[in-house]
């Protein structure tokens, strides 16, 4: 992986919200997060057993997402 890429841990609930995410900026809950990565990004979503999944992004563009969050 490269060390300007942030890999973000979503965790869901059985109903399938979000109950958890990295990278969260205080403003937003976890689900409001996870909508605006998923409005904003492509081919970064990765899905994971057990209810889990992962972002991988850059570096430059989590923190531009934050600021505009």
């Amino acid at each position: 992986m490269d060390k300007d890429q942030v890999m973000i841990h979503v965790r869901f609930a059985p109903n399938g919200t979000v109950t958890e995410i990295g990278e969260r900026p205080t403003a937003l809950s976890a689900q409001e997060w996870f909508n605006l990565l998923t409005r904003s990004t492509t081919d970064c979503y990765e899905t994971l057993s057990g209810g889990r999944a992962l972002f991988r992004l850059p570096r430059a563009q989590v923190n531009q997402l934050k600021s505009a969050a």
